[in-house]
């Protein structure tokens, strides 16, 4: 999120929270209704108050419109979000973050120590591929061995299966399991 929509966020927030807690007061009878749209005549009728309050609605109309209606988020960047464009003299390729998760996954499961894997992958702009492995092990698992061995087998992997080369592999052991 840009830093112009995060802007307009807040301004819409507090905004809608200052009306709603006015009229929220106005409706337990704690602020008298006349005196609020005499404040309200006061601030639209006055000279230099006017000018602020049609200043800010202006920009703030013009803001809504970009937010409603401009995305900034080209097919281009969707697609750097979804996987992997691959090209050559034959066509395109496709490979999605997904794939490789569960690529990645299954090499995860292919060890005797390892339980409960989550998988998440995530694509730099040079498709360069960061992998980032939560699972519980075993009581008996040696934790050091195990990560390394996982990190190059998961290296290797997406390699062969893919051509992608893979940045780095962070593996972050959530627990050990006890057995039953």
């Amino acid at each position: 999120m840009k830093i112009l929509e995060k802007i307009t966020l807040i301004l819409y927030s507090n905004l809608i929270l200052i009306l709603a807690i006015l009229l929220c007061i106005m409706i337990f009878g704690w602020v008298d209704i006349n005196s609020v749209g005499n404040w309200v005549h006061g601030v639209l009728t006055g000279e230099t108050s006017s000018k602020i309050v049609l200043g800010v609605s202006i920009a703030l109309i013009l803001l809504s419109i970009r937010c409603i209606f401009f995305d900034k988020t080209s097919k281009e960047q969707i697609k750097d979000r979804q996987g992997v464009l691959m090209q050559n003299e034959n066509g395109k390729l496709m490979i999605s973050k997904v794939t490789i998760e569960n690529l990645v996954a299954s090499v995860a499961k292919g060890y005797q120590d390892t339980q409960e894997i989550n998988t998440r992958v995530e694509l730099d702009k040079e498709n360069n591929v960061n992998v980032f492995v939560n699972l519980t092990v075993t009581n008996n698992a040696v934790i050091k061995d195990l990560s390394a061995n996982l990190q190059n087998a998961i290296k290797e992997k997406v390699k062969l299966a893919t051509d992608l080369e893979v940045k780095e592999v962070n593996i972050k052991v959530k627990d050990i399991s006890n057995p039953q």
